[in-house]
């Protein structure tokens, strides 16, 4: 039975040298490699040597194996096994002195090490193991030391930008001048932050990056570098075979997008993508202090435009001065929008995604208009001459990936001044309820499109609106009563049809006579509204007024 494998950690050796630079050591001048030629990439970070047959249980990845032979001298049959189990456990090499134990490697060993990149050495006779293990392992660990000095000098140097104010445009830049590549800093949608580095690396760093797409958020709030498939080098002629790393942005546990690496000359070395982490660290220190200072800026905004749309802002003086500092325009023609979100939804998380919605529709569509968001709702302020409709179908589209979460949104009349904007919110708050009133969740409405819904919404006096409903339908007021509410259904379509009793019938899916039927007990409670035309626009106006209930 075979042993188990014991898949050690790394330990703390996270750089080391590849098996190419080993066979450079001076006390491997003799060393010949018999086989694998294709792995000489492969780095060797710790050595070990063999003494046991079952040697399996004991390997760690990126180790280089030092073996005389001596527990395979009983069992050759197992050396044509051996590479691929060696191989399988991610060691780096395997080095063997032959003559003393093993005469030869089987034909089948050199074979299946070439296949599989893994290289096989042939060890001088007259050097010893442990001049070996502290050449190699004092280049591994030098290797190390540098490579930790020049990231915690990158790392100072990160910082330092940050700390003097820098933003993700100095962070990618001070990286592109440590490493020597071109460098971005790109958000959770694939959005281009900001870019440095040489010109024609950028440029083609920002079309490897439009092809690749938003990447999914790493599995976890993990800071671990993604390697990416090296560009394509027929969009890239000089770069003969150009890579790219990705290491992601984690904050709070939030992933806030990604920083990536080009380098043209076709390898980002490990210890770059160390520094790459630490940029990645210190551009979440970027991201979420610019986050806190846009919270508040957005609190600000939000609190003057509620001061503005209530009427409480000040003069049209005061008002278009602080409007200029927030980058508005409120003198000119503008229509203002209300999306709402519809009841029942998850106000903590969709309010937030909704101003960041409309706040990118607004940007796509009007850069000098005003948006924020209030408790439930996001208010816009947009240039008249756009089309409002569209702006509104651009935030919902965005919005959708957020169910079950909807919102409805009501347009105001064009207006022009500040003095005309809390008049417009109002026009725009009702067009939103009474839409939603009128064609359930998402709905999308304007002011003049109401029609009578729109005069009925200008009757401040909802209790005067109930008492009228009351008054008018008696008993068929209340839902309460199956029966009554039939009862109303059944006048509704009368009213539409204009009294056409075969019509309604139709539509009711009544008997004709059962229609009859139904005609007279509603003239025994309401009247003779078949005769009388004042008490039928009175009953018209109820039913729409129970149609608007709770505006």
């Amino acid at each position: 039975m075979e042993p188990p494998v014991r898949l050690a950690s790394t330990g703390t050796i996270i750089h080391g040298v590849s098996v190419g630079e080993v066979l450079g050591v001076s006390t491997l001048a003799g060393a010949r490699l018999l086989a694998g030629k294709s792995g000489l990439g492969r780095i060797v970070q710790r050595l070990n040597v063999m003494e046991v047959p079952d040697i399996l249980a004991w390997v760690k990845p990126h180790e280089l194996l030092l073996t005389t032979g001596y527990p395979l001298r009983n069992t050759p049959q197992s050396l044509g096994r051996l590479v691929a189990d060696l191989d399988e456990r991610g060691l780096a090499a395997l080095a063997i002195k032959l003559g003393r134990y093993v005469d030869e490697l089987p034909e089948e060993m050199t074979e299946q090490a070439d296949r599989l990149g893994f290289p096989l050495i042939l060890l001088p006779n007259d050097v010893g193991f442990d001049d070996i293990l502290n050449q190699v392992l004092t280049d591994i660990l030098n290797r190390q030391a540098a490579a930790l000095v020049r990231a915690e000098e990158a790392h100072r140097a990160l910082v330092q930008v940050v700390l003097a104010g820098g933003g993700l445009d100095e962070v990618t830049a001070e990286v592109a001048v440590l490493l020597d590549v071109s460098v971005a800093a790109v958000d959770g949608g694939g959005r281009i932050l900001a870019v440095a580095g040489p010109p024609e690396q950028v440029a083609l760093l920002r079309e490897s990056i439009a092809r690749e797409g938003p990447p999914p958020p790493p599995a976890g709030a993990t800071g671990s570098a993604v390697r990416l498939p090296p560009t394509d080098t027929s969009a890239d002629p000089g770069a003969g075979g150009g890579a790219m790393t990705s290491v992601p942005v984690v904050a709070g546990g939030h992933h806030h997008g990604r920083i990536v690496a080009y380098s043209a000359a076709g390898a980002i070395q490990d210890s770059d993508v160390g520094i790459l982490e630490r940029a990645a660290t210190v551009a979440a220190l970027a991201v979420t202090r610019q986050e806190a200072v846009n919270a508040v800026e957005s609190k600000y905004r939000a609190d003057f435009l509620r001061d503005v749309l209530t009427g409480r802002a000040g003069t049209a003086e005061r008002v278009t001065a602080r409007a200029r500092a927030f980058g508005w325009d409120l003198e000119r023609p503008v229509t203002v929008l209300v999306a709402e979100l519809d009841p029942d939804g998850d106000e903590r998380t969709a309010q937030d995604r909704l101003v960041t919605c409309w706040t990118a529709a607004m940007r796509r569509h009007d850069q000098r208009g005003a948006v924020a968001g209030f408790s439930h709702e996001v208010v816009a302020v947009l240039d008249a001459a756009v089309d409002a409709d569209r702006v509104a179908k651009d935030a919902a589209s965005a919005f959708a990936d957020v169910p079950p979460a909807t919102f409805s949104t009501g347009t105001s009349r064009p207006c022009q001044g500040a003095q005309t904007l809390p008049e417009a919110y109002s026009q725009a708050l009702k067009a939103a309820r009474v839409g939603r009133q009128l064609h359930g969740r998402g709905a999308v409405a304007h002011f003049d499109q109401l029609g009578v819904y729109r005069l009925l919404s200008l009757v401040n006096d909802t209790d005067e609106l109930h008492a009228f409903v009351r008054e008018t339908l008696g008993p068929l007021a209340a839902d309460a009563d199956a029966e009554n509410a039939d009862l109303r259904r059944t006048l509704q379509v009368l009213l539409e049809t204009n009294l056409n009793v075969a019509e309604t019938a139709r539509r009711l899916h009544f008997h004709y006579n059962t229609l009859r039927y139904r005609i007279g007990k509603l003239e025994r409670l309401l009247g003779n509204f078949t005769d009388d035309p004042h008490l039928r626009l009175n009953l018209t106006l109820a039913l729409h007024v129970l149609r608007m209930r709770g505006i």
